[in-house]
């Protein structure tokens, strides 16, 4: 699945549309420690956190994550989105626990490689 895919699934909440939408996503990855996260996201990932700040965008470009997801309610704003809109980030929102997003999108795709 590209990003622009999910975006017109419409599985999650747009928050901010990136320059990347042919990207393939290669598999949802579930974190909220930032350190962590900059060691084991594979890249591509569709990073699923509860952490929306510019150092998550930051994260997320050092990865060459596909795209952040920001589970919980959790929404981004102020200079996080202007970040995320000066970087080409895409970046939705849902209301789902993290888990249960990563498996949604897992679920609603074809088979994911995980690429490590």
């Amino acid at each position: 699945m590209t990003i622009g895919q999910l975006i017109e699934s419409g599985l999650f909440e747009l928050m901010n549309e990136g320059d990347c939408k042919d990207q393939e996503i290669s598999t949802p990855f579930c974190c909220d420690l930032l350190s962590l996260a900059m060691g084991r996201a594979p890249r591509g990932c569709a990073w699923v956190t509860v952490i929306a700040n510019r150092n998550t965008l930051a994260v997320a470009t050092l990865v060459k994550a596909s795209c952040i997801i920001l589970a919980e309610g959790v929404g981004i704003e102020g200079e996080a989105i202007e970040k995320a809109k000066e970087h080409g980030i895409t970046v939705f929102r849902t209301d789902m626990p993290v888990f249960e997003a990563a498996m949604t999108l897992f679920h609603k795709t074809e088979n994911f490689l995980i690429k490590r």
